[in-house]
């Protein structure tokens, strides 16, 4: 298992500048935690706190302020781009950090953003597979749109570096006949039934459909939020929490009139002591089929210390509980002992 982290590079008060720089110590910080992989979503309407609409450009800062973990979107929303040149900024970014690139792309979620872009959001899940094809032969060095075209600088090789994220069986089954690997959003939105229980057959469709012969990756978002207990955990996202359950009703994704608790239950919240965590993880549904937990705060906005010391809490307690260790541990434990295999981690993280 990898673990990652997903940050929609939000905070508190009016400085945007102060709110990207805190999201850049979030990648120093686990970069030297161990953390495998830091994703960035896309937002081209700003979110409570801020968002980041131009993620290239952050992740070539990160990639200048650390020195292993990988650097990827959940998501770029595709069909806004072009793709041969997104392509370009992807085949730069991962040239300046040493081949450390991932792509996650998807079909966004505003109306408001394609307007302001001129598409067509009906179009959206069509103008995702076409704008794929494209960065997809863009990414291979192949000859786009025109005779003699390739991008530069010549990209690495990303056959087995490109994901989709996905709200349903159908779009599951999609991505692994593109041989695009899996991200599966924190919360299942429209459903009454808990999170995992809706995305569970859909990632059981995408590994029935997988036929390529690269091992496929599924990449399950969840919200992690540890503290030093419960209370403590919720006096730093109870609230945001509970005001974006509010916001979701009133687009139809959530029920009118939520409290608290039934917010959290909605986002699918792991929140509370590491130990509590751990526990409620080892229940997940998709986790056992999952290669990647990526762990998110999101919607809170927790205090940038309270942030920090969460994503050391995952790294140090949770996810070592879960059977995962860091790259350089992990390593060395598999140079010197034969018996630490996969096999060996808890059966739920099995990857």
């Amino acid at each position: 298992m990898r673990l990652g982290f997903l940050t929609h590079v939000q905070g508190r008060g009016d400085d945007p500048g102060r709110t990207y720089r805190n999201a850049q110590e979030l990648f120093v910080a686990a970069d030297e935690l161990g953390f495998d992989v830091g994703w960035v979503a896309q937002h081209h309407v700003a979110l409570g706190g801020g968002g980041l609409s131009s993620p290239w450009t952050f992740l070539a800062h990160a990639a200048a302020r650390t020195r292993r973990i990988r650097l990827g979107t959940a998501v770029t929303v595709l069909p806004l781009e072009d793709p041969v040149r997104l392509a370009e900024d992807v085949s730069s970014v991962d040239a300046l950090s040493g081949g450390r690139v991932e792509v996650g792309v998807g079909s966004g979620s505003g109306q408001v953003e394609y307007a302001a872009f001129g598409k067509d959001y009906a179009r959206r899940r069509e103008q995702t597979s076409e704008n794929l094809g494209v960065l997809r032969s863009a990414l291979a060095n192949r000859e786009v749109r025109t005779p003699g075209f390739r991008i530069q600088p010549a990209a690495g090789d990303f056959g087995d570096r490109i994901w989709q994220g996905v709200f349903s069986a159908e779009g599951a089954r999609h991505a692994a006949a593109g041989g695009s690997h899996l991200l599966l959003n924190r919360a299942a939105y429209g459903y009454d039934a808990p999170t995992d229980e809706v995305q569970r057959p859909w990632a059981d469709a995408y590994l029935d459909a997988w036929d390529r012969p690269h091992r496929p990756r599924i990449g399950l978002s969840r919200f992690v939020f540890p503290a030093a207990d419960k209370r403590t955990a919720l006096r730093q996202i109870g609230d945001d929490v509970h005001r974006a359950a509010l916001r979701m009703a009133e687009s139809g994704a959530f029920p009118k009139g939520l409290d608290t608790d039934e917010a959290l239950r909605r986002f699918h919240a792991f929140h509370g002591h590491p130990d509590e965590i751990v526990e409620a993880l080892l229940r997940e549904k998709v986790l056992p089929v999952a290669t990647d937990l990526i762990t998110q705060f999101n919607p809170a906005v927790p205090d940038h210390d309270a942030t920090l010391r969460a994503l050391e809490l995952i790294a140090t307690q949770v996810a070592p509980a879960l059977g995962w260790k860091p790259e350089a541990a992990a390593a060395h434990s598999h140079s010197h002992s034969p018996d630490t295999s996969p096999d060996t981690a808890p059966a739920g993280v099995r990857a």
